[in-house]
């Protein structure tokens, strides 16, 4: 709701205002240098990325009208589930959670966290570190390492579709010049034509300049920025269970363990300790 809200006051602010000063808006409505706007645009972003960047981009942008999924509860149950399988690794040994990590949609204890269990590039992470930690005395620095260069793999590929859209709305200004540039040269070879219907051409040639930034600045640039947040929220939960765990390795209690991943999320989501210690207990009630 927030980007139609934002394109609501983008639109209202500079059109608004163009028909409070005087102008006419229906001189702006030029359906021909928005082909030529957002034809060449299109056509350059086909050009400039394969077929994996496309993909990646047109499954992201949907997401742009949705709010966050990366909630306080999100984290809580991320945190609640990472400190029952360290309980029961600390009480029962690391073969104790086999059978968990080899089928998660059949554990008792991964099906009390839906939203984590649905996320699977976050359990295929858990699932296989826990492997890797019930394989034998890992080396933590070592574990550490793999993890930051599995997040940074990660985070680069979330971040494929904001780079995309940041290039297309960089091209905008320029595919806006291109446009006024192909209406003046008409408005040129119609230089026999009187004042009054040159004057509208050269009008018509200069909203293909006010359309390329309009687009650029107001539309496309913007959600660049807000898919460039959403591919940082979907690293921290990774971030989150990497702290947990490298804590779990060096010998921390799973209270301790986890407390360590909270302290690594954002101020607007991590939960009081008070509010995790109750949140884990009534997770582990169930």
């Amino acid at each position: 709701m927030l980007v139609i809200a934002g394109y609501l006051v983008v639109l209202g602010s500079v059109f608004g205002g163009f028909a409070m000063a005087g102008g006419h808006l229906a001189a702006l409505f030029q359906p021909l240098e928005l082909l030529m706007i957002g034809g060449a645009a299109i056509g350059a972003f086909l050009v400039g990325n394969d077929a994996k960047a496309i993909k990646a981009t047109l499954k992201a942008l949907p997401s742009v009208l949705k709010g966050s999924k990366y909630t306080k509860a999100r984290y809580m149950d991320l945190l609640a589930l990472l400190f029952e399988i360290l309980t029961k690794i600390r009480r029962d040994g690391m073969m104790s959670v086999e059978n968990d990590i080899e089928n998660p949609e059949s554990s008792q204890i991964f099906s009390k966290y839906p939203d984590v269990l649905s996320d699977h590039h976050l359990m295929d992470f858990i699932c296989d570190y826990l492997r890797l930690m019930s394989s034998g005395n890992m080396d933590a620095f070592q574990i550490e390492n793999l993890m930051d260069n599995e997040i940074e793999t990660h985070h680069h590929e979330s971040m494929v579709p904001s780079h995309c859209i940041a290039r297309l709305g960089d091209g905008m200004p320029a595919f806006g010049i291109v446009a006024a540039v192909m209406g003046v040269v008409h408005t040129m070879e119609s230089v026999g034509l009187p004042p009054n219907e040159l004057g509208m051409l050269i009008a018509h040639a200069l909203v293909g300049t006010f359309l390329g930034i309009l687009l650029a600045y107001g539309f496309v640039g913007p959600l660049a920025s807000l898919l460039e947040r959403k591919a940082d929220e979907s690293s921290k939960m990774f971030q989150c269970a990497k702290v947990t765990f490298l804590a779990s390795l060096n010998s921390y209690a799973p209270a301790i363990a986890v407390e360590f991943g909270r302290k690594v999320l954002y101020s607007t989501e991590r939960p009081e300790f008070t509010e995790l210690e109750a949140h884990v207990k009534q997770a582990k009630a169930r």
